[in-house]
């Protein structure tokens, strides 16, 4: 019975296009620029962009990466939000989702800051649709980001955005966008010496290296799993 209530909360919820949280949502694991996995287990797609795949090495993955990481530190409350235009789920079992941090739109903002481009599935135009369109635009007339580092890459809104750096450049330089690292009145781990991210979302040493914190010493208990060998000294190669 129990469970049922439970079905029948979340269906209402998805009319009104918002996820009610079981206490405080937070993320825990961040793959790459558009997919993440929250702490009640939820894999979350980020609705209606796309991101360069890390898994194919694709230009400006990793910075991707970095930058919802940034993001997704920023203080304030973490909300989900579903689409009336898109489906709940994709193939895969992923939630697709807007995810917000306090007010910020944070796929709408990753499209701005040229760590994403829109991505209108099978002609999908969402309630955000005409401004990522228009911060995409934006982002390519005055080269942000990917569209600086990729050059190559086509603003082609129904297609997944496949990015590429020019031929005989060197690899993607770094996102344009500064990179914020908490403060400690926003949250620095205190099981590390320096300002390293708060536990979750869980970061690895590509991250940490991305965000300009290497090498790192544990103090602690190392909750990123940073330390493999546990001499105190991590992300050092």
């Amino acid at each position: 019975m129990r469970n049922s209530k439970y079905l029948i909360a979340i269906s209402a919820s998805l009319v009104l296009g918002v996820i009610p949280a079981q206490g405080a949502l937070k993320v825990i694991k961040i793959y790459d620029g558009d997919t993440v996995t929250m702490a009640d287990g939820l894999k979350v797609r980020l609705l209606q962009i796309d991101a360069p795949e890390l898994t194919e090495n694709e230009c400006f993955a990793k910075e991707s990466k970095t930058a919802l990481v940034n993001l997704l530190a920023k203080k304030g409350t973490v909300t989900l939000k579903a689409d009336p235009a898109s489906a709940s789920f994709d193939r895969y079992g992923r939630a697709l989702r807007y995810i917000f941090v306090g007010k910020l739109n944070v796929n709408l903002e990753m499209v701005k800051i040229g760590a994403a481009a829109p991505y209108f599935y099978q002609g999908e135009k969402g309630i955000y649709s005409a401004a990522m369109l228009k911060a995409a635009q934006d982002a390519k007339l005055y080269k942000v980001g990917l569209w600086k580092s990729c050059p190559g890459t086509q603003l082609v809104p129904t297609k997944a955005i496949t990015t590429y750096k020019a031929v005989g450049t060197p690899a993607a330089s770094p996102i344009s966008t500064p990179v914020t690292v908490p403060s400690p009145s926003t949250g620095c781990d205190p099981n590390y010496a320096g300002c390293i991210p708060l536990y979750p979302p869980d970061l690895d040493c590509g991250d940490i290296k991305a965000l300009g914190l290497a090498p790192v010493t544990v103090t602690g208990k190392d909750p990123h799993k940073l330390d493999g060998d546990g001499d105190g000294k991590a992300c050092t190669s």
